[in-house]
């Protein structure tokens, strides 16, 4: 039961033993902190049970609780409706921190442009939900566009897994396109070009799900370079990290020192090898899909961002507003949160046998 194991990792995290240890308590207060809000829907269910009984009791004998016995019927069904959904299996990763790329893709340095919008509007949204931010990797145009880059979104302290970074920017990987005229377009004409998104949870340091062979990697040192290609320094402090068995390639370069960009890579590298992991146990069977799995797929056009209607749209969820400056000011939570419900209804219905 969910409650008796809250109550006896409340009895652990008192522990001293426990309490000086700084990777079983955070790993203990993730837990906590999820089944938490299991405990407290359910409490809130009891509640409503209880004074129902209560109330229904003595509603012959007095009109006000015949009353209140409607009123806490009426509320039992959304109660029992929380308490369902809120027992859903999540997602193992909701309360990971988060690695994200974005890459122009077809449109130049329009899609650069774009990029950089994109860049911009998912570091204001952070900052919109308390997170920190860290750009990782960069490589710009001249115009101020952004070829491509790495950046990982973190949350502060420990969160339940509804409020962690994964749990919400596991919807944005995809093709993300833009409908607008060019600061290049002297004639005025609209133009459709795109930039990919690709995220994946990050990796904790303690994480033994996956091993890294020094040998299975091919490590490669350069020096780090701006925009249009100048280099922004002048030692050799950039590493591209190659995995050889799966051929997956990280750089990093962010004007620190080689350690600092080798252990950046490396956990960049396990992170991604992770998600390669659980994406193929999810494929594997279904009652341990990840969302991402339906996302990853970069051909997959999954959102537009119309600028000449200020319109945005979500193609997965069929969302639609007419709000894109906001949106792109930040303001993304509505965009995502159908997306989110979208999918609890698909796990609901998964769960019911339905799907």
């Amino acid at each position: 039961m969910a409650l008796e194991e809250y109550n006896d990792i409340e009895t652990q995290m008192s522990q001293p033993d426990v309490a000086s240890d700084p990777d079983k308590i955070r790993k203990l207060g993730r837990r906590h902190a999820e089944l938490g809000q299991i405990v407290s829907v359910y409490q809130q269910y009891l509640d409503i049970i209880d004074n129902l009984e209560a109330a229904q009791e003595l509603a012959d004998e007095d009109p006000e609780f015949a009353q209140e016995a409607a009123r806490l019927q009426s509320e039992l069904p959304e109660a029992e409706e929380k308490l369902r959904v809120a027992l859903i299996p999540r997602d193992p990763d909701d309360a990971s921190d988060t690695i994200m790329e974005i890459k122009a893709g077809a449109g130049g340095e329009e899609a650069a442009l774009f990029a950089g919008d994109l860049l911009r509007m998912y570091m204001r949204y952070a900052e919109k939900r308390g997170w920190t931010y860290e750009v990782q990797s960069q490589n710009g145009t001249e115009l101020g566009g952004i070829k491509d880059v790495q950046i990982a979104f973190r949350s502060k302290g420990t969160v339940a897994p509804a409020d962690g970074v994964w749990a919400s920017l596991k919807y944005e990987g995809g093709v993300h396109r833009v409908q607008r005229i060019p600061v290049t377009e002297s004639q005025g004409r609209i133009q459709t070009s795109a930039a990919g998104v690709i995220v994946f949870p990050e990796a904790e340091d303690d994480n033994d799900e996956i091993e890294i062979d020094q040998k299975d990697l091919k490590i490669d040192i350069f020096m780090s370079s701006g925009p249009g290609g100048q280099s922004v320094n002048t030692t050799y402090s950039a590493v591209r990290m190659t995995h050889i068995p799966t051929g997956i390639v990280v750089s990093m370069q962010d004007e620190k020192s080689q350690i600092q960009n080798r252990a950046a890579a490396l956990r960049v590298l396990k992170s991604r090898l992770l998600a390669m992991k659980h994406e193929e146990e999810a494929a594997a069977a279904a009652d341990m899909r990840h969302s991402q799995v339906r996302t990853l797929d970069r051909s997959e056009r999954i959102r537009t961002y119309n600028f000449p209607e200020n319109r945005i749209v979500d193609h997965r969820t069929n969302y639609k507003a007419y709000n894109l400056d906001a949106v792109l000011d930040g303001d993304l939570q509505a965009v995502i949160d159908s997306d989110i419900q979208a999918d609890e209804a698909e796990r609901l219905a998964s769960q019911n046998g339905e799907a």
